[in-house]
């Protein structure tokens, strides 16, 4: 089956291509999700009268996405989970729980917009993909501990609170 794409797809082209996929693929995602058209000739001079207007909405959104990854650029998730004592957790980490870690930030991501790379069966830092446009994908650091007194030793120095390295630099004065 040919289609003519509405929006960039991964590993299938851009804006206007016309590519040829496998029947099912374009019935049963592509077709009803409204990325693409059947390429016939209707469609194709359909597309060729709206290109612009498409291609102006597809920019719109693609900036509207940029602008949500500078607010997330500098967020972590942190997820507390029971673990046994080597590490290993008794469930695991699914594209639903970082969705919800991240809502109770207030920052509104769909779990659909989140692919876990590998699944995520430990404790341990991570790095998940949120793909907030197909052209703007964002790696977001997941960290995922034991109980709340790992979060402290696990975050990075940057986001320590001040007035931990305030007492440990008046510690090193008392000892002198």
């Amino acid at each position: 089956m040919e289609v003519i794409l509405l929006e960039r797809v991964g590993r299938l082209g851009t804006v206007g291509d016309v590519v040829k996929v496998k029947n099912g693929y374009g019935r049963n995602y592509l077709l009803p999700l409204r990325k693409a058209l059947r390429a016939t000739k209707e469609n194709k001079a359909v597309f060729e009268a709206r290109r612009s207007e498409i291609e102006a909405h597809n920019a719109t959104a693609r900036d509207q996405a940029a602008k949500r990854a500078k607010t997330l650029e500098n967020v972590s998730v942190t997820l507390v989970r029971q673990a046994s004592e080597d590490g290993k957790l008794y469930g695991s980490v699914s594209s639903r729980d970082v969705a919800q870690a991240l809502n109770d930030q207030n920052h509104e991501i769909d779990r659909k917009q989140i692919d876990l790379v590998i699944s995520i069966k430990n404790t341990g830092s991570y790095t998940v993909k949120v793909t907030l446009h197909p052209e703007v994908i964002l790696n977001l650091p997941l960290h995922v501990v034991r109980n709340e007194a790992d979060i402290v030793e696990e975050a990075p120095e940057e986001l320590r609170a001040p007035a931990e390295d305030e007492e440990a630099a008046a510690e090193d004065t008392d000892a002198e």
